[in-house]
C-alpha cells in the first residue's frame, strides 16, 4: 500500500522541465528540399483542394504561418523537429485545413514547416521559452528567404498566420516588409492571435477599408461582454480590425458574416456579429446547430480564423484585385 501510495504521489507531480540549453536543438531544416515545406502550389493536400475553385490567374502568393500546435503538457522539448509526422499531420489536417484553406483562391499558397516551439514558450518565456520562439524564428526567416529567392519572382505576397505563427510574422514584417523596397510587393498581411501594438510598426498601418492594400489586419476573439483576466497587460489599447465588414465599424449586422467553418467541414453562413472593443474583438453566440457546445464558451483563440473563413476568402481575393488594379497588373485573366 505505502509503495501504491508512493506511486500515485509521484504520477501527480509537475514534469520537470528541462533548461533551453539542456536540450540539443532539433535538425536545422533546407528548404531547398521540397520535404521541409507543408505545402507547395504544385503538391497542394488532397484534402485542400476541395476548397480550391481557382487555379489560374493566381498573380498573388500566400506565405502561411501556422500557430502552435504543440500544447501537450507531457512533452518536454522546446522545439518541435520538422519531421515530426505526429505533428506535421497536425499542420495539415488542423492549421492548413482550416486557416491557410480561406486564402486558396488568392493566390499560390506557401507553408513552410518549422521548429515550432511548445505553448510553454509563451508562460515561461523567460526560462527558455524567448530562445525557443527565437530557433522557431530562424526557420521562418530562412523559409522566407528561400521563398523570396527561388519562388517569388516579384509576385505580390499575402502574408498570414495565427498565434505563435503571428509572433513571427510580425518579425518577419518588420525585417523584410515595413519601410523596406518589399513593402511594395506587400497586398495584405492576416495576422490575428497575438495582440499588436499601434505603435507595432513604423510603415505598415491598420487597414481599415476592404479594398486597401500594404498593411495589416489583425484581431483577438472573445464572447462579448467579456474581458480576459489579461486583458488590462496584453489586450487593452492593442489594434483590433472588423474581419467581416473590414472598415473603421465597431460592430456588424449578422446577416454581413460570410460563413465560419466548422469541424464537420460545413459553412455556416449569417451566424455572428462582431462588436469591436478596446483591443479585443467580442462575437454573439454563433446560430448554427452545434451553438449549445460553445454555450459557456469565452475564449475563441483557436476560430481566429475559422470563424470568419468565408469572409477572410472573399476579402483576400478582393484585396488582391485592388493590388493589381493600383499597380497596373490586371489582366483580362484576373477579371
Amino acid at each position: 500500500m505505502l509503495f501504491l501510495a508512493f506511486v500515485v504521489l509521484s504520477s501527480c507531480k509537475s514534469a520537470v522541465i528541462p533548461s533551453f540549453t539542456s536540450q540539443r536543438p532539433p535538425v536545422s531544416p533546407n528548404y531547398e528540399n521540397a520535404s521541409t515545406w507543408a505545402v507547395l502550389p504544385d503538391s497542394y493536400p488532397e484534402n485542400l483542394k476541395r476548397w480550391q475553385t481557382t487555379t489560374t490567374a493566381l498573380e498573388a502568393d500566400i506565405f502561411y504561418i501556422y500557430p502552435t500546435l504543440n500544447i501537450e503538457k507531457k512533452d518536454l522539448r522546446w522545439n518541435v523537429p520538422v519531421a515530426d509526422s505526429i505533428q506535421n499531420v497536425k499542420v495539415i489536417e488542423k492549421a492548413v485545413y482550416f486557416q491557410a484553406s480561406a486564402f486558396l483562391n488568392a493566390g499560390k499558397l506557401y507553408v513552410p514547416y518549422y521548429r515550432q516551439a511548445h505553448l510553454r514558450s509563451y508562460t515561461q518565456y523567460e526560462k527558455g521559452g524567448k530562445e525557443a520562439l527565437n530557433l522557431a524564428y530562424s526557420d521562418v526567416k530562412e523559409a522566407f528567404k528561400t521563398y523570396l529567392i527561388k519562388y517569388n519572382n516579384g509576385r505580390p505576397i499575402i502574408i498570414a498566420s495565427h498565434s505563435q505563427g503571428t509572433t513571427h510574422a510580425v518579425q518577419l514584417l518588420k525585417e523584410f516588409f515595413d519601410g523596406k523596397p518589399l513593402q511594395n510587393q506587400l497586398v495584405a498581411a492576416y495576422i490575428p492571435g497575438i495582440a499588436i501594438k499601434k505603435n507595432e510598426f513604423d510603415y505598415l498601418k491598420l487597414m481599415t477599408d476592404p479594398t486597401q492594400t500594404g498593411g495589416f489586419v489583425s484581431w483577438n476573439t472573445f464572447k462579448k461582454n467579456y474581458y480576459p483576466k489579461t486583458y488590462d497587460k496584453w489586450f487593452k489599447g492593442k489594434e483590433v480590425s472588423n474581419p467581416v465588414d473590414w472598415d473603421k465599424s465597431n460592430e456588424s449586422d449578422r446577416s454581413d458574416h460570410k460563413g465560419f467553418l466548422f469541424t464537420d467541414d460545413k459553412l455556416y453562413t449569417q451566424a455572428l456579429q462582431v462588436y469591436v472593443k478596446d483591443g479585443l474583438l467580442w462575437i454573439s453566440l454563433p446560430h448554427f446547430p452545434y451553438r449549445l457546445l460553445v454555450l459557456g464558451k469565452k475564449r475563441y483563440h483557436a476560430g481566429d480564423i475559422n470563424l470568419f473563413w468565408e469572409d477572410i476568402r472573399e476579402n483576400a481575393s478582393l484585396r488582391v484585385e485592388s493590388y493589381l488594379k493600383t499597380h497596373g497588373m490586371l489582366t483580362e485573366n484576373n477579371n
